[in-house]
């Protein structure tokens, strides 16, 4: 999956840079961290595919990631993401799309991708909004947020999607957000080279939207308000339910070693054909 070595700039097409994520984005840190992460590894990236959906978030890999990438429909990144992989096992294949497309209406692709332990690498930027579209609630908006569909405010509770794929039967799950830069670049990095399906809730500044109407307009304003809402795994596992509610639960959630679909899948269709031989030479 390595070769040459690259620079940084080798993985970013510069012709369209700079970006044109608003002022204040997170979708920007997500790409610097990406391609730090890539780099440090000296990952190829002709050897990799890159899939996004319709989204903010889905414009860090396509189209300012210099690799092959796949733009797809609204909700359907995972499942594209899999016949790749199926196909070309030899592909690191990465998913970098928004709650809305991963959580949203591709939550199915999700939670089956997970249960399967597809060799995926799913990095889920998680701004807590319809950012692209209006500013509507989303499944991870957090209760009592005024939205452009929830005016009055959310009584909808937030999915906790990490938390939903580790139950799933994920290999690698983590949650980071913005502001923790370093520790984010180490997870994505575990994330591309472990085996099996590893996902990343990356929890994401929008100050356009969800800034707006939560009285952070700054992408700064937000950032100040990740890092003190955040509490460690370790330290929120001896919290009580209710201390856990306007907090953000980061670090890893999962590491396990399980057995990969698309191994099984190709061994299983290798027996079949090997089988089908005997009997025709028989």
């Amino acid at each position: 999956m390595t070769g040459p070595r690259h620079r940084l700039m080798d993985y970013i097409r510069e012709e369209i840079m700079p970006h044109r994520f608003c002022a204040g984005c997170g979708c920007g840190t997500v790409l610097n961290v990406f391609v730090n992460a890539v780099e440090g590894l000296a990952l190829d990236p002709a050897r990799m595919v890159c899939v996004s959906g319709i989204g903010c978030s889905s414009w860090i890999p396509s189209p300012y990631f210099k690799s092959d990438t796949l733009h797809t429909t609204h909700g359907r990144p995972i499942a594209y993401a899999t016949g790749v992989k199926i196909m070309r096992p030899d592909l690191k294949v990465v998913v970098i799309a928004g709650d809305g497309d991963i959580a949203g209406i591709g939550g199915n692709h999700l939670i089956h991708a997970a249960r399967r332990n597809i060799d995926l690498s799913v990095f889920m930027v998680n701004n807590m909004i319809y950012g692209m579209t209006g500013g509507q609630v989303a499944p991870t908006t957090p209760l009592d947020v005024k939205t452009s569909t929830t005016p009055h405010r959310n009584i909808e509770p937030p999915f906790k999607v990490a938390e939903l794929v580790v139950a799933a039967g994920a290999s690698y799950v983590a949650r980071w957000t913005t502001y923790h830069v370093f520790q984010l670049k180490k997870a994505m990095q575990h994330a591309l080279m472990k085996k099996g399906f590893s996902f990343i809730e990356i929890v994401s500044q929008c100050p356009e939207y969800y800034g707006r109407r939560m009285g952070l307009r700054t992408g700064i304003e937000l950032l100040k308000e990740f890092k003190k809402q955040s509490v460690g795994v370790k330290k929120a596992q001896g919290m009580p339910e209710e201390k856990l509610q306007d907090k953000i639960v980061v670090g890893g959630l999962c590491n396990l070693d399980r057995p990969e679909f698309v191994t099984q899948l190709h061994a299983l269709t290798g027996e079949q054909i090997e089988s089908f031989s005997r009997e025709r030479a028989g």
